[in-house]
């Protein structure tokens, strides 16, 4: 596996990263810890180095399960993690109050068994406490030596360049795929100028570009994408022909569609650290293996050609939650 650099701050880490929300967390039941581990340690040996998880990913559980799983190779890797809810608990809102902040990094260095965080990112922007003010109490955490590097998530271009005019922004986490490509008119321009790495989230549009979702196909109970407009029936079945171009690129490389879309990630910047997630270990071999895909210029035309004949339907986000991003 290759690796990357996050920002201008030495951070490297693998080309491809490993989500590790859904193993806990938003795609119905957790796995069972026995497996979760061997998953996760079966991850680093394929030469994965780049572990994301968030205090509210369970909530808690997330964290403590990656800081059992990854203990025996703890230097040979890098562990992202965040704050900004309140208690942990999405439902409950935000909190990135700077007493917070500090406390959220005690909890986690604990749970993660670790004595510093390597990527710390806040969850989403707190329109109550000034950017300023987080990029500060994150700056004093770095010169304590319990974080290394400082990161954002789904945050604006505006509260971009605040934040990182008080402590550098190692990376931006935000959604990006070949089905939201909102990223590229505003944010990627910006994190190339101020010199920041780019991780995308649900790189695979949250499992529909494999191939594996159609119309047909039913949610748990508990799975986040029940209350997501784009994964209703109707965006479903319209969304399809995406999946069927893409389906015709993979033939022609003899790749798989998550590997294509991994691909034309890894191929858009040199600064672009994309984690997929999964639950199995068959599907975490199939994403690596983008990373020893070679999408020619022709290749990406071709993509982007498919892609421009493709309206997609159906927001990514219900409209509460929309309001927490991109401010």
């Amino acid at each position: 596996m290759h690796t990357r650099m996050l920002g201008k701050g030495g951070l490297e880490v693998s080309a491809i990263g490993m989500g590790c929300m859904g193993i806990s967390y938003g795609y119905g039941p957790a796995m069972d810890k026995a497996e979760a581990i061997k998953l996760i340690r079966g991850a680093f040996e394929r030469g994965v180095t780049f572990f994301d998880t968030a205090e509210a990913y369970g909530p808690f559980t997330n964290e403590s399960l990656l800081g059992e799983a990854l203990a025996p190779f703890r230097e040979q890797i890098v562990i992202a993690t965040k704050f900004g809810f309140k208690n942990g608990e999405v439902t409950q809102g935000l909190d990135s109050r700077p007493e917070h902040i500090r406390a959220v990094a005690e909890a986690s260095l604990k749970r993660l068994k670790t004595d510093c965080i390597d990527l710390f990112y806040q969850h989403r922007v707190d329109p109550d406490v000034p950017i300023e003010d987080v990029a500060g109490t994150v700056k004093q955490l770095i010169a304590e030596g319990k974080v290394k590097h400082f990161g954002l998530s789904e945050a604006g271009a505006q509260t971009i360049r605040r934040a990182h005019a008080v402590q550098p922004v190692a990376a931006l986490q935000s959604e990006y795929s070949l089905w939201w490509r909102e990223p590229e008119k505003e944010i990627l321009p910006l994190l190339e100028e101020l010199g920041i790495g780019f991780v995308p989230f649900s790189p695979l549009g949250k499992g529909f570009l494999t191939g594996a979702i159609d119309a047909a196909t039913t949610f748990a109970a508990d799975d986040f994408r029940n209350v997501v407009p784009r994964f209703n029936e109707e965006s479903r079945r319209a969304n399809a022909q995406l999946v069927e171009a893409l389906g015709h690129i993979a033939d022609s490389k003899g790749a798989t569609r998550a590997q294509i879309a991994i691909a034309w990630l890894l191929a858009r910047q040199p600064w672009i650290v994309p984690i997929p997630g999964t639950t199995k270990l068959h599907r975490l071999e199939e994403n690596l293996g983008a990373a020893l895909i070679e999408l020619s210029p022709q290749d990406l035309a071709t993509i982007e050609a498919a892609l421009q004949q493709i309206q997609i339907v159906g927001d990514r986000y219900p409209a509460h939650l929309q309001q927490r991003v991109g401010r």
